[in-house]
């Protein structure tokens, strides 16, 4: 079962228009669309996901200071000894929790967090550069 939070999304239209430039063309030109997408939270499998986290989020949790880890396209399995929260730089990861039909989505850009205890198999798609830091 997923849940999911914090799934604002900002939109807004500037419809100004060179009125020179339309006059000219008689052609109406497409109001510009700017989109803010806010954090976007998922806990699936007792995975938690947070897509879109702002980088005065990363710097406030100090993920750039953490150590990094990577690994180019393969597959293990993994058990977490103590709780990780991470951060991907690159890649493209399906996590297939055990005793889960459902595996779970990460990639680039996400902060997850994985639970002590959990048992999983790592299917890496696109190489993995990730921050890191276990509690």
């Amino acid at each position: 079962m997923a849940c999911i939070s914090g799934s604002s999304i900002l939109v807004s239209f500037d419809a100004r228009l060179s009125s020179s430039r339309t006059r000219r063309s008689g052609i109406m030109a497409a109001p510009a669309i700017s989109v803010k997408a806010e954090a976007l939270t998922i806990e699936k499998s007792g995975i938690k996901i947070v897509r879109n986290l702002p980088e005065s989020k990363l710097t406030e949790l100090g993920v750039r200071a953490w150590p990094k880890w990577g690994c180019p396209p393969s597959k293990f399995p993994w058990t977490y000894s103590a709780k990780e929260t991470c951060y991907l730089l690159e890649g493209k990861v399906k996590v297939h929790p055990d005793g889960s039909d459902e595996a779970v989505e990460i990639g680039a850009g996400d902060l997850v967090v994985f639970p002590k205890g959990m048992s999983c198999t790592w299917d890496v798609s696109v190489g993995v550069d990730k921050h890191y830091k276990f509690e």
